[in-house]
């Protein structure tokens, strides 16, 4: 294995940071990479940041939510048309029941708040309308995509916000396996879909969650021109054995990542009845043309 721990150029960073630093790219690759001369607070957020599947059932502290919808609100919108909306679900039946919807995923249940990030072309059609104008751009799959777009920066933003308030959070994609029926549960109108929820919570300290290793910098990362190819293939390789080390410190199967993303993606059926979401668009005012 390579050596974690990476040398700092000469930089503003004092010791104590700097160690702080070198432990959270460490986590983050499980290799060696150049890092940069500086680091500061919101740095060591969003290298910290874990997905967490264990709660204490503690309720927020008041105002909660309001922070965290003003952060997403603070996130960049395409031409300013915020084609996005939020709901926050705290009720335990309702709660209940988009987690049985979702797969069952026991955390839905357990912590005190999920948000259900909504691409929302609704509020758009009625503005223009208001206006005695027409909405026919709102029917190209350019407008759909662009509020997916919207809603994902947006809630990046809030994710980061509540874990720098020392909460936790996990999304959870598995609300457009059953997009009808959540649409039906949350009252939504036509041309707005749940496209995913994000579960908010203090972690149970108990249960702790661990940083997930990613891929290697020179996987993802390339200059002027795309470059994936043969080479990257070894990248991967070198990451499966990684992956494999955290699965196994996690008492998790060892699989290796290259194995459990080919069966994520070998047929329809991996997409856990997401195969049909155009036709769930469709339905639910879209028209995707």
């Amino acid at each position: 294995m390579n050596d974690l721990s990476p040398v700092f150029p000469q930089s503003n960073i004092d010791d104590t940071v700097r160690e702080s630093a070198v432990n959270l790219l460490a986590a983050r690759y499980r290799d060696r990479l150049p890092e940069p001369g500086t680091w500061n607070d919101t740095l060591s957020v969003i290298l910290s940041h874990r997905s967490v599947r264990a709660y204490l059932p503690d309720a927020l502290p008041d105002g909660t939510v309001e922070i965290l919808v003003a952060a997403a609100q603070s996130a960049a919108s395409s031409s300013n048309l915020q084609a996005w909306s939020v709901i926050a679900v705290e009720d335990k039946a309702r709660k209940a029941r988009l987690a049985a919807l979702a797969g069952n995923q026991k955390h839905i249940k357990e912590a005190p708040l999920l948000l259900v990030w909504l691409a929302d072309l609704n509020r758009l059609q009625r503005v223009a309308a208001a206006q005695n104008q027409k909405a026919e751009a709102l029917d190209y799959l350019e407008s759909f995509l662009l509020g997916a777009v919207d809603a994902a920066l947006a809630a990046q933003n809030a994710f980061v916000a509540l874990e720098s308030l020392g909460l936790g959070g996990v999304y959870i994609g598995a609300l457009r396996n059953k997009p009808l029926e959540v649409a039906a549960e949350l009252g939504l109108p036509p041309h707005v879909v749940a496209l995913f929820g994000l579960v908010v919570g203090h972690p149970d300290p108990n249960r702790p969650a661990d940083v997930k290793p990613r891929l290697p910098q020179q996987a993802v990362f390339f200059r002027e021109q795309y470059g994936f190819g043969e080479a990257g293939l070894l990248d991967v390789a070198a990451y499966d054995e990684r992956f494999r080390v955290f699965q196994r410190e996690q008492g998790l199967a060892e699989q290796g990542w290259s194995i459990q993303a080919g069966k994520r993606v070998q047929d329809a059926g991996a997409l856990n009845g997401r195969d049909v979401l155009r036709d769930a668009l469709n339905r639910l005012g879209f028209e995707l043309k």
